[in-house]
C-alpha cells in the first residue's frame, strides 16, 4: 500500500517562496508518476506538476516559477514555489500513480493549506 504524508505549507507574501514535501513509502517504482496537484476554493483540484523516469511536467500557470523534485535515497519528492502569485492560494495535494497515468492518480497525499497574501 503507498502511503503519501505531506509536510510544508503556510502562509507567504506574494512574491515569496515555498517547499512541500512528501514522504513517499510503499511499492513506488521509478516508472510510476509522482506529483503534485492543488485545489482553491470553490475549483476543482487541478494537476501542478509531475515526475517520471526522470521526465518532469508543470501545468501553464506554474511553469517557470516551481520545481519538482525527487530524492530517491530519502523517499521525498518536493515541489519549490518560487514567485509565488495570490491565485496559488490552495490546499496542495501530494500524488502517486502506479498506473503511469498523469493526471489520474491513484493516492493522495492529506493535504496542505498554501495562502499567498496579495
Amino acid at each position: 500500500q503507498v502511503q503519501l504524508v505531506q509536510s510544508g505549507g503556510g502562509l507567504v507574501q506574494a512574491g515569496g517562496s515555498l517547499r512541500l514535501s512528501c514522504a513517499v513509502s510503499g511499492p513506488i517504482l521509478v516508472h510510476h508518476v509522482l506529483g503534485w496537484f492543488r485545489q482553491a476554493p470553490g475549483k476543482e483540484r487541478e494537476f501542478v506538476s509531475g515526475l517520471m523516469s526522470g521526465a518532469t511536467r508543470y501545468s501553464d500557470s506554474v511553469k517557470g516559477r516551481f520545481t519538482i523534485e525527487r530524492d530517491n535515497a530519502k523517499n521525498m519528492i518536493y515541489l519549490q514555489m518560487n514567485s509565488l502569485k495570490p491565485e496559488d492560494t490552495a490546499v496542495y495535494f501530494c500524488t502517486a500513480s502506479t498506473g503511469a497515468d498523469w493526471y489520474r492518480p491513484d493516492y493522495w497525499g492529506q493535504g496542505t493549506q498554501v495562502t499567498v497574501s496579495s
